[in-house]
């Protein structure tokens, strides 16, 4: 209705008052400059259709949904952008496509989506939905999530349009994007598609007007081959593959969940042997490192827990789990082992889902991360986890041999393998480095309490190294987060 939300007699928290501004500077912005300033409105970690719901009312509020009734007694809405739901966890993508669908039988969100050309865009996690499940879980959980939600938008009749969240790392959905949009699932491609660059890829794929060029026209391909070609190529085989990938997936989740979240001091172990803490420190990223203040891995954001593993060497979260879930669901079933096999080569969506693993694994350096585990307290918690995680490694190497025909892990980018010959030797003096400058951090900063004199000197020049080996680190392994 027109009734006003805000009372403006009444005092409102400083969040809330914080939230009421940002909607009334978008409405400014759109006065001076046009609508097209500010085009989405994005739902972090949606879950619900009244948190779509929330935004159109705050919007109201500020003047940028309008409510109008003609003069034959018709309502209609009018909405300045569009609203956009960001799935991410593991159960939000599971529960996805039934959200949308009551979104779409929502009487008001109907005349909402009836102002905005009957077109619903959404987002999808990859960042997220890999700390919270893993690297395969992640991965099949967004093309479940993207199918589903295909086969909604068509009943309603409402035109999709997929945002793909992706980082630079394979563990937030990076990797070569040609393939990524050629194994999505079949109607999630359908003329457009949006996707995000961030940080080190940025540069990596548009500081040159050549090699710009060269990615927006892969990136233009993949999506017209994407909107005409069954990108599946699954067959009368479909129903099979999406109960083995089913089966898989549940196997890796429990694996990992069972080392990230029900392993005793697990999260000890990972604040110490990685920079988690000291990253949070440097003044190197756009919001806090955790969205609340705790040191839980639940509210540790997605970037820096990526980032601290592929500083530390080990890229956990770019393919634990998966090795060891394959090992169980084969078991000594011969036919099983035939059946992934050729999955694998026929599937390009199981395709792409080990070539990235694959690449991540090329760039894990078991011995270095070893040398990080000195810097954790307790010996004992460190050699325990490290085996475990080793093992688990182990099984992922014997598995992507035997499905992609070679143990050589860069088979299919030699460029690549090229690449790492060269630069990675420069990178193993630079992960020592930082192992000594942080041990030195921390044990000056549990020891020393002083905020001024030559001991805090000394201390910034630490705090400076650190950042340093952190901005090399990154640049050699490249897509490190």
């Amino acid at each position: 209705s027109s009734r006003p939300l805000v009372n403006p007699r009444t005092t409102y928290s400083d969040v809330t008052t914080g939230e009421l501004a940002i909607f009334a500077a978008v409405e400014v912005g759109m006065s001076k400059f046009g609508e097209r300033v500010v085009p989405h409105a994005i739902i972090s970690k949606a879950e619900s259709v009244s948190d779509v719901l929330e935004v159109a009312l705050i919007a109201k509020e500020a003047g940028l949904v309008v409510h109008d009734v003609n003069s034959e007694n018709e309502t209609s809405l009018r909405c300045a952008f569009d609203i956009v739901p960001l799935f991410e966890t593991i159960v939000d993508l599971d529960q996805a496509p039934a959200t949308l669908q009551k979104l779409f039988a929502n009487s008001t969100y109907q005349l909402l989506l009836a102002a905005r050309g009957n077109q619903q865009e959404v987002m999808i996690g990859y960042s997220d939905s890999n700390k919270d499940g893993g690297y395969l879980t992640s991965n099949w959980s967004l093309y479940k999530a993207e199918a589903a939600l295909v086969e909604v938008a068509a009943r309603a009749k409402i035109r999709l349009q997929f945002f793909h969240g992706r980082g630079g790392t394979v563990g937030r959905g990076g990797g070569p994007s040609y393939e990524a949009i050629l194994a999505q699932p079949p109607g999630a491609v359908r003329g457009s598609l949006r996707i995000t660059e961030q940080g080190e890829v940025v540069a990596a794929k548009f500081s040159q007007p050549a090699m710009a060029r060269r990615n927006l026209e892969a990136l233009v391909a993949a999506t017209l081959e994407a909107s005409v070609l069954d990108t599946e190529q699954l067959g009368e085989s479909r129903q099979r593959a999406w109960q083995i990938l089913d089966e898989l997936s549940e196997l890796a989740f429990r694996n990992y969940r069972s080392l990230v979240y029900e392993t005793p001091r697990f999260t000890e172990f990972f604040r110490e042997i990685t920079p988690v803490t000291e990253l949070a420190k440097l003044n190197i990223g756009s919001r806090p490192a955790s969205r609340k203040p705790s040191n839980r891995i639940e509210d540790l954001r997605a970037i820096p827990w990526v980032f601290s593993w592929s500083q530390c060497r080990l890229m956990l979260p770019g393919w634990f789990g998966t090795g060891s879930a394959i090992d169980q669901w084969v078991g000594t079933n011969s036919h099983r082992e035939d059946e992934l096999q050729t999955l694998s080569q026929q599937w390009p969506f199981l395709r792409s889902v080990l070539s990235n693993m694959a690449m991540v694994m090329a760039k894990t350096d078991l011995e270095i991360a070893r040398h990080y585990s000195t810097l954790v307290k307790d010996q004992n918690l460190a050699s325990t986890l490290l085996d475990r995680i080793e093992a688990d490694h182990q099984l992922a190497l014997v598995w992507l041999a035997k499905l992609r025909g070679s143990s050589d892990l860069l088979l299919d980018n030699p460029s690549l393998a090229r690449s790492i010959r060269n630069r990675f030797p420069y990178l193993d003096p630079l992960n020592m480095a930082q192992v000594n400058l942080l041990r030195e951090y921390r044990e000056a900063a549990l020891n020393d309490t002083s905020t001024s004199g030559p001991r805090k000197d000394v201390l910034d020049l630490v705090e400076r190294g650190i950042l340093l080996t952190v901005n090399g680190l990154a640049t050699g392994l490249r897509n490190s987060g």
